[in-house]
């Protein structure tokens, strides 16, 4: 099916009104890009940036509201929405800055962003044995391999990513039979899952998105680990008294060393810690804040312009 994208060029006093306006024109969405919330967000006290594009916060003082209403609708719509724009312009009488309130339109393609997706996804090798298979692909198994199914989606972690597949290479380095895996930030799931099909007694896994832990447990399910896999939606690793053989945090390094104080209780002496999600101006810093709470480094590895490292907990 296809769309007519309207945007409206407003202000950010503007937009929820605009936005307001559209939706009565829309089953389809509105979204609101305004540059204002992305720097809200990087200095909020709640959320870490290792980097950020400095383009992303350029303030023009212009917002943009779009909807996407169905072409066939269209015509007889954006007569309507122009009328709207303008009454809204006259009703507020200079009382708030509205920006311009130009409107323009342009037709796109309404495919299913998921069924784009699952059709450039294929099966992928990481390491030695692991193999990531989209749920709904075939894959005849050799008789080496373990096979982890995602239907991931909407969470982060499928293997294509760097800072995954260095996580999963170094957990079939690292994890022993019959082992307890934390994985802190598991996204789809697929670090802890993994774990469990190469051999660990049991996985927690522990994230605080919503959208996360739904799949987790989802794709747990689909691999037959659920009995074995315990998911919860919590910041960090919560409450548990968990204390695993293996550890696993594929976030960001800021949040990684924030982890630093509270993970030395949950691993084992002698287990492993493997962290990812690194970048180089970052490492050192990561490096220097596990040392500092009793891990000793026994590996870093890089792919592109990410770093993972390897911990043993120092006995």
């Amino acid at each position: 099916m296809k769309f007519t994208e309207v945007t409206v060029h407003t202000s950010s006093e503007g937009s929820e009104l605009v936005a307001d306006i559209l939706w009565r024109y829309s089953n389809y969405g509105v979204a609101i890009s305004d540059v204002k919330d992305v720097i809200a967000l990087q200095k909020d006290k709640v959320m870490y940036w290792d980097y950020m594009d400095e383009e992303l916060t350029r303030d023009t003082g212009e917002v943009l509201v779009k909807a996407f209403i169905t072409v066939d609708d269209a015509s007889a719509y954006m007569p309507q929405i122009r009328a709207d724009i303008e009454e809204m312009r006259k009703n507020c009488g200079g009382c708030m800055p509205l920006g311009s309130l130009e409107i323009t339109t342009r037709t796109v393609e309404g495919d299913d962003w998921i069924e784009i997706w699952r059709k450039h996804f294929r099966p992928i090798h990481i390491g030695s044995r692991v193999v990531v298979v989209p749920e709904w692909i075939k894959y005849e198994k050799k008789p080496e391999e373990v096979i982890v199914r995602l239907d991931s989606n909407m969470a982060f972690g499928t293997g294509e990513h760097e800072t995954t597949a260095m996580c999963l290479e170094l957990l079939q380095e690292y994890l022993t039979g019959e082992s307890v895996c934390l994985d802190v930030g598991c996204g789809s799931g697929i670090l802890g899952i993994s774990a469990v099909l190469l051999g660990a007694d049991s996985a927690y896994l522990t994230d605080i998105d919503p959208v996360a832990t739904e799949s987790a447990a989802h794709n747990c399910a689909l691999n037959g680990v659920a009995e074995r896999c315990a998911v919860r939606r919590t910041d960090l690793i919560g409450e548990s008294d968990i204390i695993a053989d293996i550890a696993l945090a594929n976030i960001t390094a800021d949040v990684l060393c924030r982890l630093a104080p509270v993970l030395p209780a949950h691993v084992k002496s002698g287990g492993t810690l493997i962290l990812s999600g690194i970048i180089a101006e970052k490492l050192e810093g990561v490096l220097q804040a596990f040392a500092a709470v009793g891990f000793e480094h026994i590996k870093t590895v890089s792919k592109g312009e990410w770093y993972a490292t390897a911990f043993t907990k120092k006995l």
